[in-house]
């Protein structure tokens, strides 16, 4: 990554310690908090919302806030995500799951305490945010993590598990709307929103930015689904081959690995097209694309 993206991946990292050091938390709530969202992580969403506030000219004191927010929210998502009720996993980032290391309520709580915590650092008397700023942003953020977001993807995810409701083999459409919504929607909000940072951004501009940001979404679904047919367990952090043990319809089974790698590959170019108009400041979304598709983890 260039010297920006890495900045910004230390600048999240140090408010997320910050933010989740309030000792008026009950001791174990805090450090279970801390312990899945400070356990690494690429910072993609973060990367995301500073490299798109960057190529709106928004500060950088309001990305950070965002960012924040952001990493929060995903944190949430995983530790729930984790749970023996969801897809129980008992590895994520290299280390115990929280329900594992902590339990199960435990792992529920902090997941809780971390969504609500993106939305109070948002609102906060303190935040650099303009009134229209907190409003437009927590709105985009509820709607991107809630129902029609994030938590319905994930619904219509348990839902094409089921055997008995003759749903668990999906056509492409089908498995590209759970992927929009599962893992696209956090990713779209993440662009959005750090462009949302700017008192300048045009209208234009964020259809442009939201339509990246959905390519860059489904295609890194789409590579997790082929890292977790070619990578290894230690490699990536979690589970490797938990998609076929838990029946799941996944971007390899349905088109092929070789046809899934080059729809990845496709996904980011028409990404990048998106954002060809918007000016010379998109060199870090470029980057983000490329980091997306060609990772190993």
């Amino acid at each position: 990554m260039n010297s920006y993206l890495i900045d910004s991946q230390a600048r999240v990292e140090y408010i997320l310690d910050q933010s989740l050091s309030n000792n008026d938390v009950p001791a174990r709530l805090r450090d279970a908090m801390r312990y899945s969202t400070l356990a690494g992580g690429k910072r993609i969403r973060a990367l995301l919302v500073y490299a798109a506030g960057f190529a709106s000219n928004a500060p950088i004191e309001k990305l950070d806030v965002v960012a924040c927010a952001l990493e929060c929210i995903h944190s949430y998502s995983l530790i729930h995500d984790d749970l023996p009720s969801m897809d129980d996993d008992d590895l994520r980032r290299g280390q115990a799951t929280s329900h594992i290391q902590f339990d199960e309520a435990t792992a529920i709580l902090s997941g809780d305490a971390l969504l609500t915590l993106a939305f109070e650092l948002i609102n906060d008397s303190a935040s650099p945010l303009s009134d229209t700023q907190c409003r437009l942003i927590s709105h985009k953020l509820a709607n991107c993590a809630g129902q029609v977001g994030m938590v319905g993807g994930q619904m219509l995810d348990i839902l094409a598990t089921q055997p008995d409701l003759d749903l668990n083999r999906l056509d492409r459409d089908a498995l590209e709307d759970i992927h929009r919504k599962k893992t696209g929607a956090l990713i779209n909000a993440s662009v959005v929103c750090g462009a949302l940072c700017s008192e300048t951004v045009s209208k234009t501009d964020l259809i442009s930015l939201s339509n990246y940001a959905n390519n860059i979404g489904l295609a890194f679904q789409v590579v997790d689904d082929v890292l977790d047919v070619e990578s290894d367990t230690q490699q990536l952090g979690k589970q490797a081959g938990a998609d076929n043990t838990l029946g799941k319809s996944t971007y390899p089974e349905l088109l092929g690995l070789n046809a899934s790698k080059q729809l990845a590959q496709t996904l980011c170019q028409d990404a990048i097209d998106c954002i060809a108009s918007i000016g010379d400041n998109t060199r870090h979304l470029v980057e983000l694309a490329a980091l997306v598709v060609n990772r190993t983890h």
